[in-house]
Parts: C-alpha cells; sequence; structure tokens
C-alpha cells in the first residue's frame, strides 16, 4: 500500500509540472550536508562505488566550492553522492587525483551542498600545515569507524604516523587537534586498528591544491 502511494504521487507530480500547477507552491528540497568527516560514495561505473570520508569542505580564491579527499578514492570525472543522501543524486565530481600524496578534489555543486564546519565529533575551524610530533593526540571522524583519537608517534613533515584506529572506508578522514585540521587518514599498516596509522598532512595538501590551481582555499 505505502508503494503505491508513492508511485501515484509521483505520478500526480509529474502531472502537475508538465501542466504547471502548484509550481509556486513547491519548496526546494533541503540541501545537503558536507563537511569534514562525511561519508561519500565515488561511483566507478556500474552498481561499484568507492566509500570514503570528506577531508574537509571550503572555499578557493575564485569561490568554487570543493572538497578533499584521500587519492585513491577515485579518478577525475567520476561522480560522487552524499552517502547519507543518496537519493538526493550528484553532489559534485572529482576533478583531481594525485598517487604521490594520495589526495584528490570534488568539485562540488553549491545548488545542492551545504558546507558544514561540523560533523559529529570534529569540527574544523582552521588548518595548520605544522608537523605533529609525539605525544601529541590526534582524532578523526570516519565513516567507518567514526570518532577516533590516539597518540602521535611522529610526522615527517608531509606524512604523519599515529595509533588512531582506522580501516577500509576511513580513507580522507580529518585528521585534527582540537579544531584544528592537520591532516587526512590515508592508510593503515599491518591490523586494522592495531596497527599505526598514516596520513598526509596539511603542507603538502595545500600546495598541490595551489599547483592545480585551488589557489587560497579556506574551510568554510
Amino acid at each position: 500500500m505505502k508503494k503505491m502511494t508513492v508511485v501515484f504521487a509521483a505520478i500526480v507530480a509529474s502531472v502537475l509540472a508538465l501542466t504547471g500547477v502548484g509550481v509556486g507552491q513547491t519548496q526546494a528540497a533541503p540541501k545537503v550536508a558536507i563537511g569534514g568527516g562525511s561519508g561519500i560514495l565515488v561511483l566507478k561505473g556500474g552498481n561499484s562505488a568507492s566509500a570514503c570520508t570528506v577531508t574537509t569542505v571550503g572555499r578557493d580564491d575564485r569561490g568554487r566550492l570543493i572538497a578533499v579527499t584521500a587519492g585513491h578514492c577515485g579518478v577525475p570525472g567520476q561522480s560522487v553522492l552524499s552517502e547519507r543522501a543518496q537519493n538526493r543524486g550528484v553532489i559534485g565530481k572529482v576533478t583531481r587525483s594525485a598517487s604521490d600524496i594520495d589526495v584528490a578534489v570534488i568539485e562540488l555543486d553549491a545548488n545542492v551542498v551545504r558546507p558544514v564546519r561540523t560533523v559529529r565529533g570534529v569540527t574544523i575551524k582552521r588548518i595548520s600545515t605544522k608537523p605533529v610530533n609525539f605525544p601529541t593526540i590526534l582524532c578523526k571522524e570516519g565513516r567507518t569507524t567514526g570518532h577516533t583519537c590516539g597518540v602521535t608517534w611522529f610526522s615527517d613533515g608531509a606524512s604523519h604516523f599515529s595509533q588512531m584506529c582506522v580501516i577500509e572506508g576511513d580513507s580522507g578522514s580529518p585528521v585534527v587537534v582540537g579544531d584544528t585540521l592537520v591532516g587526512m587518514v590515508n592508510a593503515y599498516y599491518f591490523v586494522s586498528c592495531i596497527g599505526p596509522e598514516t596520513g598526509t598532512s596539511m603542507g603538502p595538501i595545500l600546495k598541490r591544491l595551489a599547483r592545480w590551481g585551488y589557489t587560497g582555499f579556506k574551510p568554510v
């Protein structure tokens, strides 16, 4: 009965759209909230997709709304959905991807996406490019394991190594100290949530964004 009601409603909506009746009475659907820690699906073709996590959302100095995630999540041209709002369709497309520092850029549809600073346990207010070192506590928000924290073992300025719990799907998760974004999650060693986590620091990420033409990026 419920399915038939939905189908009937869809038919009525289509008829009204064709005739122009009720156009001024409809309300636009609310925008999809996306920020650092949001789960996304990158469509690979057919019925396959990669489940990953957004590092951060912001604008460059040209006003373009973009999201950053791990490079192995997708390649240029692939469409992206919000994992929690798949029914809203495509929210953006991957425009750049690099395997050497494992970072990718998604240009978001500003007509569909509402950028947010806070996603569950993480709020991003600023970015730091300074290396984080022992015994700094790092935290992340991932679409698979949620909010986890762990001690930093060391950083070489380009990458960090910590004891945070991460598994598949957490790739791209924002790595923060308080409300400051310092990097992203890219991988783990040996055993998930036991072996060390590693990821790219924000210094190399911002430099790569600038090289790609996304200069002046700031989180929204």
